[in-house]
């Protein structure tokens, strides 16, 4: 996503305006998956290509679009819900509407766990909302010896109100994994992984609101910047996350018969 592959930058409106079409477009997705109401397309090369670029869709009922939009940035109430986190916390701020953060993720057993830095930011678009970030360096937060430090190119959501107390969340992502994955990996992301991944959010969504009211409700620092006390970040201290400089290990001989019976649910 950084213009030019060397300069960190904060996304501007023609990014934002090109990520809402990239989610809203058909042509050149391919569908690997529908049902139950979530859509999984992928694009790209052929499917064991481990960089595949990712996009879901979920109709979220009874889910205003500004509560899902709360769900995705509340780090206190993800760990709630994304039982796939170790962990993730902000690291700086940049502006009022972007930040640099840190997320880190179990891998289905027997892959070894991922972690990212990223620079996120985020636009309310009247009813509409996007978040987006790809990978960045920070000095202070270098590769891990626990971890496979993985890349963000670009990844995204688009929440879309529909109607009265209702959205449409999209979600697409285009990661490196830094490592040569099985088949079997690729075809599970968007057979398994990605539907209920969608369906936590939503379920998310919908406890959000009894879970907020208990949880310093007024505290929202993604809608009320002046609430932000995140130590600032200058751009000049940050630089791109280039996969190429990173560790890449050969999981593809990793067999699929050690998954647990709980990686097959959709």
């Amino acid at each position: 996503m950084s213009r030019g592959g060397e300069m960190v930058y904060i996304p501007d409106d023609s990014d934002f305006s090109s990520f809402r079409d990239q989610c809203e477009s058909l042509e050149g997705w391919h569908c690997r998956y529908n049902k139950n109401g979530v859509t999984v397309w992928s694009q790209g090369q052929e499917e064991s290509c481990t960089v595949q670029k990712i996009k879901t869709r979920i109709s979220c009922k009874d889910v205003p679009a500004e509560t899902l939009y709360d769900v995705l940035h509340d780090t206190r109430y993800r760990e709630k819900w994304d039982s796939n986190m170790i962990e993730t916390y902000d690291i700086g701020r940049l502006t009022v509407n972007a930040d640099v953060g840190y997320y880190s993720w179990k891998c289905p057993s027997p892959l070894k766990n991922r972690d990212f830095v990223t620079l996120r930011s985020w636009l309310p678009l009247g009813n509409d909302y996007i978040i987006l970030n790809y990978s960045v360096k920070h000095p202070k937060y270098p590769p891990r010896k626990d971890f496979v430090r993985a890349v963000s190119l670009q990844t995204g959501y688009l929440i879309k109100a529909n109607g009265a107390g209702a959205c449409v969340l999209y979600y697409l992502t285009q990661v490196d994994p830094r490592g040569s994955l099985p088949k079997w990996v690729v075809n599970r992301v968007s057979q398994f992984v990605a539907p209920k991944a969608m369906k936590k959010i939503y379920k998310a969504g919908l406890k959000y609101p009894e879970w907020k009211r208990k949880h310093d409700p007024g505290y929202k620092p993604w809608v009320y910047p002046e609430q932000n006390t995140l130590p600032s970040v200058s751009l000049a201290e940050l630089s791109v996350q280039h996969a190429e400089s990173l560790e890449n290990i050969d999981e593809t001989g990793l067999p699929e018969d050690h998954l647990s019976t709980s990686d097959h649910e959709a």
